[in-house]
């Protein structure tokens, strides 16, 4: 059965507007071990697009050169080692460069029992992950994690047989997958599954894709600050984060009016709150 599409006002309905009461562990706070030597870049535009997307606290562990771009433009992020109550890893680095500490430190995330968001340089340490683990694969990276699973490759120009594909592989490592692509998939293992077709083409650049898994870690993190932990939530929070990522691209390239026009992955960064604050709004009326 295809999955139903999730939308703006679906969005809405899985953050959560903070209060008086609030305080920033309340809110969340996500941890990021991203970025590196080759793409310091990464490390920036993700740690700028959870703190847009409105976590609580943003914790950076990563290599010098990338903390110290996460620090110039986002010097309220904490690099100290702390409390987190989701991680976000992988993005912006590559498994074949990785070092031993490097993949300790991300196996000792992956068998805890926070969520962890993973991506591109640490999918290859999902297969044996205990953490309730969302991963966020393009084409090419879900298929070589379904080799590691044992699965088969996957057609992924038809949204049909890539919706099979995230359901399997979400069953097969007991997890979350959000296959990326203009239709973005989400799946949990258990059977929920949604389609998220918010985006514009423009949002195929540099970049976009470690924007994405700041803005899925602040949501992360919001909604285990909440205590909704479940598999189904943590399906949720995926597909809202792709909706968010999707509307504050199309917010971005809209700038330039008519059908729109070129973006960078900050440009998607900088149009979130915006998009953030329509959607509560909505999903309060």
């Amino acid at each position: 059965m295809t999955a139903k599409d999730w939308t703006g006002h679906d969005a809405g309905g899985a953050l959560r507007r903070p209060t008086a009461r609030d305080d920033k562990y309340s809110r969340g706070v996500v941890g990021m071990r991203t970025g590196s030597a080759r793409y310091p870049g990464a490390a920036m535009l993700g740690v700028e697009a959870a703190w847009r997307t409105g976590t609580g606290m943003v914790r950076y562990l990563g290599p010098e050169h990338a903390q110290t771009l996460v620090m110039q433009r986002r010097p309220e992020t904490v690099t100290a080692d702390g409390r987190v109550q989701a991680w976000v890893i992988g993005s912006g680095t590559d498994a074949a460069e990785r070092d031993a500490a490097e993949t300790a430190a991300l196996r000792e995330i992956l068998g805890g029992e926070l969520p962890v968001v993973v991506d591109a340089g640490a999918l290859d340490l999902v297969a044996r992950a205990a953490a309730p683990v969302i991963v966020t694969p393009h084409a090419r990276e879900l298929d070589r994690l379904r080799a590691e699973l044992g699965l088969t490759p996957t057609d992924a120009t038809d949204d049909d047989a890539r919706e099979v594909a995230a359901r399997e592989t979400a069953e097969a490592f007991g997890g979350v997958v959000l296959s990326k692509g203009a239709v973005t998939i989400v799946a949990a293992a258990g059977g929920w599954a949604r389609r998220v077709s918010a985006g514009t083409p423009w949002l195929a650049t540099a970049g976009t894709g470690d924007v994405l898994g700041g803005v899925l870690g602040a949501v992360v993190a919001g909604a285990v600050a909440a205590d909704r932990v479940g598999l189904d939530d943590l399906a949720a929070c995926a597909a809202t984060a792709a909706w968010l990522h999707g509307a504050a691209g199309r917010a971005a390239s809209g700038v330039h009016g008519g059908e729109g026009g070129p973006i960078t992955a900050l440009d998607v960064a900088e149009a979130l709150p915006g998009v953030v604050a329509g959607v509560l709004s909505d999903s309060i009326g």
